[in-house]
């Protein structure tokens, strides 16, 4: 077994506005800087291999937590195409049943010209499959979900089997052969804690 352990990065202001960010290229926020500025990496993970998204929030993070990383492109965020940049309760009123139905396909949701859950989970089992040393990512929201989801046999219907902190990193385990599991969610990045 191999450890990832992947954080999500700092809040944005399309953040606090409940934005789907998806490929924008969003900074954090200045009250995300100061978040991300008061984590600390539990020194278990600091020899880990580091990789992040392209993605100017998930760099910034990264170099908040003072990580050497490389840009590892398949950490990128799900793609919302024509929801970018809007609500899901905006979303909810203006679509109605069309977007409850979109919704209730889990794991195929897709946004008009975007990416389903399982085409990230899709694009990360190359990445996961190479995967040999400890290591670990920052990257996005949607990507810790498709592959919280792939862990434990969600199926993005209905709630998920673990409430995720954002503010916190998880761990997950590889096999070698494909498998992940999810060793441990919502590990403190709180030095107080």
């Amino acid at each position: 077994m191999t450890a990832l352990l992947l954080i999500r990065h700092g809040p944005t202001a399309w953040n606090a506005e409940k934005r789907l960010q998806g490929r924008a290229d969003i900074p954090l926020s200045e009250a995300g800087l100061e978040q991300v500025s008061r984590w600390r990496l539990p020194e278990a993970f600091i020899a880990f291999d580091w990789w992040v998204s392209p993605l100017l929030r998930a760099r910034q993070t990264a170099e908040a937590l003072r990580l050497t990383a490389g840009v590892e492109p398949r950490l990128i965020e799900m793609d919302y195409g024509a929801f970018e940049g809007r609500t899901i309760a905006h979303l909810r009123r203006e679509l109605g049943s069309e977007m409850m139905k979109n919704e209730d396909r889990g794991l195929d949701f897709t946004p008009p010209g975007g990416e389903s859950p399982r085409r990230v989970q899709d694009r990360l089992r190359p990445m996961l499959a190479e995967i040999r040393r400890p290591t670990g990512g920052v990257t996005h929201k949607g990507v810790i979900r498709a592959l919280m989801a792939l862990a434990t046999d969600w199926d993005m219907i209905g709630k998920p089997p673990v409430r995720l902190d954002w503010s916190s990193a998880h761990l997950f385990q590889l096999d070698g052969d494909g498998g992940v599991s999810l060793d441990r969610p919502n590990i403190s990045l709180d030095p107080e804690s």
